[in-house]
């Protein structure tokens, strides 16, 4: 900075130029490029370049580099008791509206920024229909996930129940504090293992080897549960969506992913199936009688495709109908 008082005739001639002074009103009021602010003062660049120097010499620009563009900012330390420069701005900024020329400057700099705004509504206009192909795509989801996760006020426990191989589980992972993935099958918890690890930053993952009737779960120990296409593969259906009531928190929501009723019988042998297909309002019933409370059915804009394993497979596969039944426990308990 500009020593105190020796240097005053200096400080006094670096605001004395109302050229100067207007910059720094415009640069106080948004960022500009160098391109930018020479439209906003209505000059040349070249004679704004001039007036810039001495302004960063005097270090009261801060710079921004974006490839060849140099964006600019007011940088005044807030507390001027101890330089000369900034105190002497502190008193001028207050001034600089009464300029002749500074109305037709912030005109200019509305109009500036405005073209900003339209060139990038333009440029996402034009692509909007490529943007699934050129503008989504990302290494893991994690980010995604993570920025999810942040919604959310207090850390989470969440479980997938009769997780298989874990594609649900993977949807949630980086979504909550703790995952505790549920299955019979000692094998699927093992794929779901491989598929899970490792889990992203401040998610631990729990694998519990359990029925779905007997949850390994301790009351009241969930935020949350899922179980996807798992209910038509039980006796009774109804028992674990009581369990599932008993292992959440008061407020929390049970959610399942179910199939629609269907009459593919070999499903029973290759797939294990119990039931084909679930009535939907038996399912929210059970919500019902369990204790939940809004359980309400909802559409699925998608079909399970079930492959054969044996040379007999159909022509061709079925495309089977899902729902998703959801509940909440009473915040009361």
């Amino acid at each position: 900075m500009i020593a105190p008082t020796a240097q005053l005739g200096e400080a006094l001639r670096l605001f004395g130029e109302p050229t100067r002074l207007r910059i720094l009103g415009l640069l106080e009021l948004s960022e500009l490029s160098v391109g930018e602010l020479a439209r906003a003062l209505g000059m040349q660049q070249s004679r704004v370049s001039n007036h810039l120097r001495l302004l960063r010499d005097a270090h009261l620009l801060q710079e921004r580099h974006e490839g060849r563009t140099t964006f600019l900012r007011l940088d005044v330390p807030e507390d001027a008791t101890e330089d000369l420069v900034a105190r002497l701005w502190s008193t001028l900024r207050a001034e600089i509206p009464t300029l002749p020329e500074f109305a037709a400057d912030v005109a200019r700099l509305h109009q500036v920024i405005a073209e900003r705004r339209a060139r990038s509504r333009d440029f996402f206009d034009r692509v909007a229909g490529e943007w699934e192909k050129i503008g989504v795509d990302f290494a893991t989801g994690q980010a995604r996930q993570r920025a999810a996760a942040n919604l959310f006020a207090r850390p989470l426990v969440l479980a997938d129940l009769g997780c298989g191989t874990g594609y649900l589980a993977s949807g949630l992972a980086g979504l909550c504090s703790k995952l505790v993935c549920v299955d019979s099958s000692s094998a699927m918890l093992e794929e779901a293992r491989k598929k899970l690890e490792p889990m992203p930053p401040g998610t631990e993952l729990e694998l519990r080897r359990g029925d779905l009737d007997e949850l390994p779960i301790a009351d009241g120990e969930l935020d949350g549960c899922v179980a996807g296409m798992v209910l038509h593969h039980l006796e009774d259906p109804a028992t674990a969506v009581r369990e599932m009531r008993r292992v959440l928190k008061p407020g929390s929501n049970a959610v399942v992913l179910e199939l629609a009723p269907h009459r593919e019988e070999w499903m029973r042998d290759e797939q294990g199936d119990r039931h084909l297909g679930l009535d939907p309002s038996d399912v929210r019933t059970a919500f019902e009688r369990a204790g939940f409370v809004d359980a309400r059915i909802e559409a699925v804009e998608d079909r399970y495709q079930p492959k054969r394993r044996h040379a007999s497979a159909p022509a061709e596969e079925p495309a089977l109908a899902l729902y998703i039944v959801r509940g909440r426990v009473p915040s009361g308990g």
